[in-house]
């Protein structure tokens, strides 16, 4: 019977999990059932734009598409893709974007969005002959919470719960714009999983955080320019680390260019992991 490719509209979460784990499984990474509930929840999953190969009614080769607007525009993210070990070498994942190109394109999506470590080669070099260019340069952080210097703070700052219109009013806090999984509209997405604080000199606004804390990310992270270099963002980082349920903490998509972000995680011995590329491919209708 040969394979069936469709959309992800009728597969249930189990089933998609499970194919999750059979592509994954040969890599030295573990996703629990609930993070990846979460981060597709975070991400726009967006099941009618999502495609898979099935085979004896089991998914051997996937990409799940996210859906929203970035920079204005209606966009497609690739929120994961993968394809089970003996699955591999066919072009399974190349069939699959050929074939969802229609399908976003009619839905209205203008752009499709990505990331990939910098040293995926052959990744990388799939995706410029597909027209795909390179936008931004990240960098990832993490780190064990045990090494993390975590010693400067300020005592007249206080650190409380803001809701999402408080982080949205602080965005102009952000020296870059955050990535797709880090933005306002994927913090909207997964509120319910979010911790999200505010720090205050006096009744002001100083800064704010964003965080995961079943996972260890830390979404969001900065200062209000006026009020740099007083210990905020430590006392901010400080209360993140404190309300975390893993033994440690991630920061990811941290754009290249930034200095300020990559010296302040620096000095709280955050290291840095890992490289990405964003690569955008302009969809026409």
């Amino acid at each position: 019977m040969p394979m069936e490719f469709r959309n992800l509209s009728d597969c249930s979460f189990d089933t998609l999990y499970k194919g999750f784990e059979r592509a994954f499984a040969d890599y030295q990474i573990h996703f629990e059932k609930e993070e990846i509930r979460s981060m597709l929840r975070r991400r726009g999953y967006d099941a009618d734009l999502s495609f898979a190969f099935f085979d004896n009614g089991e998914i051997v080769a996937f990409t799940l598409n996210g859906t929203g607007t970035f920079d204005s525009i209606p966009t497609a993210y690739d929120t994961g893709t993968g394809t089970a070990k003996e699955y591999r070498g066919k072009g399974l994942a190349g069939e699959i974007f050929t074939r969802a190109m229609p399908y976003l394109k009619d839905a209205g999506i203008r752009q499709y969005l990505l990331e990939v470590l910098h040293d995926n080669h052959k990744a990388i070099a799939v995706y410029r002959n597909l027209g795909f260019e390179t936008t931004r340069h990240f960098d990832c952080f993490r780190q064990t919470i045990d090494k993390l210097n975590l010693t400067v703070h300020n005592p007249a700052c206080t650190i409380r719960p803001i809701d999402l219109k408080s982080v949205a009013d602080l965005q102009r806090a952000c020296d870059f714009a955050p990535s797709w999984q880090n933005s306002i509209d994927s913090i909207n997405r997964g509120q319910a999983d979010l911790t999200m604080l505010g720090a205050f000199i006096g009744d002001v606004a100083a800064g704010h955080c964003v965080f995961d804390s079943d996972t260890g990310d830390l979404t969001q992270i900065a200062v209000l320019p006026e009020f740099r270099r007083r210990g905020i963002a430590s006392q901010l980082l400080h209360e993140a680390i404190r309300n975390m349920r893993t033994d440690f903490i991630k920061v990811l998509n941290v754009s290249s260019a930034d200095e300020m972000l990559h010296a302040f995680l620096e000095s709280r011995r955050i290291a840095p992991a890992s490289r990405q590329l964003e690569m955008k491919l302009a969809l026409h209708g």
